[in-house]
């Protein structure tokens, strides 16, 4: 029967099989969830405070960090409140909400990776030319196209998906995903089936972009020992950071794939959050560890700290 989507709540039957350890399961998020914020807001502040880091590839790791803190925000808080809860449900405005912000984080997250790419590409393959290229005008709009781009995609899926009338109310995941309401629709979803086949046509050029961008990259380090080390230091962490995402919303894809019917429940809720948990966890220790100079940063910023408090 057809609901009134705006007065519908959509019942989220993920954590049916973690009631018995549910107190466990919130401490641990809870603890993941404040130490993703404290590590990237610490790269974050470390960035804006020490002027040898204000060069556009740390200016970029920020805008990652700060993804990354937005995609957690936009999942923790109602997992947290669910753990606590015995009925697991979400009103449809807060339901849609979660899947604006969730999917636009991912859009955002693999823009972000392809300017970065962009980035390591004319360093070392431009480096005369570096200043000339990344100037301070062109940075500033390197920073805002992931975030624009995403919001007007995520923007027109979630206006294709509130105009439809839906048949029920069931969500066999710990999160509103947007392929999850589409199944619950009483009319046919072509439209927005095609709308989604353009998204992943755009994100298609992007990773086509990072791949000619370390095709140059690597054919460019391959001639000197220095180059090398400069691909080692810079441009490492970003390629684990690319890899850890690319597995983590391929992950996302089998749910969708091959656990939609809702067997396996515990595999499929540890596939489904992989890169919502993941990446903004690692991402700023994965280039905190690397390289040397926010290392140094760091330091000097905490030994600032110690010595004023003593």
């Amino acid at each position: 029967m057809e609901n009134s989507s705006t007065e519908m709540i959509f019942f989220l039957s993920g954590l049916n099989d973690t009631r018995r350890n549910k107190l466990i399961y919130f401490f641990c998020s809870f603890f993941i969830y404040l130490f993703t914020i404290f590590v990237n807001m610490t790269l974050v502040v470390t960035v804006m405070l020490d002027r040898v880091l204000h060069e556009p590839m740390y200016i970029f790791l920020c805008n990652l960090c700060l993804n990354g803190i937005y995609g957690a925000t936009g999942f923790y808080p109602k997992i947290l409140l669910d753990l606590l809860s015995d009925s697991h449900i979400i009103s449809y405005n807060a339901c849609i909400t979660q899947i604006f912000v969730v999917y636009s984080y991912i859009l955002c997250e693999q823009a972000n990776l392809t300017v970065m790419a962009y980035d390591r590409y004319v360093a070392i393959c431009k480096p005369l030319e570096y200043h000339s290229i990344m100037t301070p005008g062109k940075v500033r709009k390197l920073l805002l196209v992931p975030w624009l781009l995403s919001f007007v995609e995520i923007l027109i899926s979630v206006l294709l998906i509130i105009r439809l009338p839906l048949c029920g109310s069931k969500i066999k995941r710990l999160y509103c995903s947007n392929w999850d309401v589409l199944k619950l629709s009483c009319v046919d979803t072509s439209v927005i089936h095609l709308c989604g086949y353009v998204m992943v046509g755009t994100h298609s050029i992007q990773a086509l972009l990072i791949v000619f961008s370390y095709f140059h990259i690597i054919k460019t380090c391959v001639r000197s020992i220095a180059e090398q080390n400069k691909f080692m230091e810079t441009c490492l962490p970003h390629l684990i950071t690319l890899v850890n995402f690319s597995l983590s919303a391929v992950s996302d894809a089998v749910v969708a794939w091959f656990f939609s019917n809702g067997s396996l429940q515990a595999l499929s809720n540890v596939l489904s959050i992989e890169y919502l948990v993941t990446p903004p966890l690692l991402n700023p220790l994965i280039y905190g560890l690397k390289l040397k100079q926010i290392r140094q940063s760091v330091w000097r910023l905490l030994s600032r700290k110690i010595n004023a408090l003593t």
